[in-house]
Parts: structure tokens; C-alpha cells; sequence
């Protein structure tokens, strides 16, 4: 399940660099050179963790750091900086960050960082399933496709949850009929098919891309 990682980086040449480490890896990279456009990129996207770069136009990276903490965001951000004395760190974990990388930096350090605070919020919050710009919380029963609220009915729910936790597998119609609706249903053939046009509709409202995909002749599968 690919993270979506949002990199905040004024040089425009260390950004590409990053973005295409990060790629290369398997994560989902959105890049921005300023710290407005890094605030609001980080509020409309719901990325899992954000690259910020101290000095970048606008608004500091702390400052972007901070604004997001006083909302209540607790995405995981990492600052980079050309900043190591102790003080400037403290300023940055005070701040809301939660790890500091140093510039010049190696990007196998980056990317450990990258790794570690990422397993970290999983371990924090093992209910949430995210995959692409779609989210659900187990415990909450909340939607979201980006920063945009879905509502689902009890059934569409429980389906979306089963496809959202087998990513990337292909599900039968038999394994879906017996996980979802329960082994003794003798409803409709077709209601798989049936919920899952709901399902993409709203989904897939503003014209978003579509992640739950048909197998033909099999089933259907959770991919980009």
C-alpha cells in the first residue's frame, strides 16, 4: 500500500531528486516550492507525511509546521534544514515536527526516516486504511476520498472496508458474497455488482480516477 508523501522544497533541482527517490521506492509524490502552497497542499491532499523544508518563500516551514498542529493535523512532517545548531532543532521539534534531517543529507537517511515515522503512525492508528487519496477509519466509520467526506451506507461500508484491507488482491465474487453479505445469503446474484456502481459513484463524484477495478469473469480488486 503506497503512502502519499507531500515535498515542500524550494530547489527546484533537490525536490525532482527527492521525488524521484521516493518514486523509485514505490511512494505517491506531490511536490510544492512555497510554504502557502505547502500549507494548502497539505489540507486538501491528507498526505501521510510531508518532506518540509525549513527556508522556502512565504511562509517558514516551522511556521507551516505549527499552523498545521494548531488545526489539529498530526501528519508526520520531516524537516530539512541547513540549520544544526541545538536550538534551531529544538525550534523545529517545538514547532510540531517529528524528525530533523540535516542538509547535506544522504537520501538513504532520508528515506529510513521516511520509513520509520510511516510505520510509526500505522503502529499509532491500526485502524486506519489508506490507499491512494482514499481513507478509512475502522473505528470512527469515516470516508474520505482526499479531504473529501463520504458518506456510505452500512452495507457499502462493510464492502469498501473489505476491499480497502486486500489491496491489490483480486476477490472473488464467492469470497465477497461470503466476507460481506455472509454465507447463508440467498439475495440477489447480482448484488455485488450492484453496490459496487454505488460504491464507484460516489467514490468517484468529483470525477476522481477509479480504484475499485472489475476482473472480468473473476471479481474485483482495490488498485490504481
Amino acid at each position: 500500500m503506497s503512502a502519499n508523501i507531500l515535498v515542500v522544497e524550494d530547489e527546484v533541482k533537490l525536490a525532482q531528486f527527492i521525488e524521484l527517490e521516493l518514486k523509485y521506492e514505490g511512494y505517491q509524490v506531490s511536490i510544492v516550492h512555497d510554504g502557502l502552497a505547502g500549507l494548502t497542499a497539505a489540507r486538501e491532499t491528507t498526505p501521510d507525511l510531508i518532506i518540509l523544508d525549513w527556508m522556502i518563500p512565504g511562509i517558514s516551514g516551522v511556521e507551516v509546521c505549527r499552523r498545521l498542529r494548531q488545526t489539529g493535523d498530526r501528519v508526520p512532517v520531516i524537516l530539512l534544514t541547513a540549520k544544526d545548531e541545538i536550538g534551531d532543532r529544538v525550534a523545529g521539534l517545538d514547532a510540531g515536527a517529528d524528525d530533523y534531517v540535516v542538509k547535506p543529507f544522504s537520501v538513504e537517511e532520508l528515506l529510513a526516516r521516511v520509513r520509520a515515522n510511516l510505520r510509526r503512525t500505522q503502529e499509532e492508528d491500526p485502524d486506519l486504511l489508506v490507499f491512494e487519496d482514499l481513507s478509512l477509519n475502522r473505528s470512527t466509520r469515516e470516508v474520505f476520498r482526499g479531504s473529501r467526506a463520504i458518506e456510505l451506507t452500512a452495507k457499502e461500508y462493510d464492502l469498501l472496508e473489505y476491499l480497502i484491507s486486500h489491496p491489490r488482491q483480486v476477490l472473488t465474487r464467492d469470497r465477497i458474497l461470503e466476507q460481506v453479505w455472509g454465507y447463508d445469503f440467498m439475495g440477489d446474484s447480482n448484488i455485488i455488482e450492484v453496490y459496487v456502481r454505488y460504491l464507484r459513484l460516489k467514490l468517484e463524484a468529483n470525477n476522481e480516477k477509479r480504484l475499485v477495478q472489475t476482473v472480468r469473469s473473476v471479481g474485483y480488486v482495490l488498485r490504481e
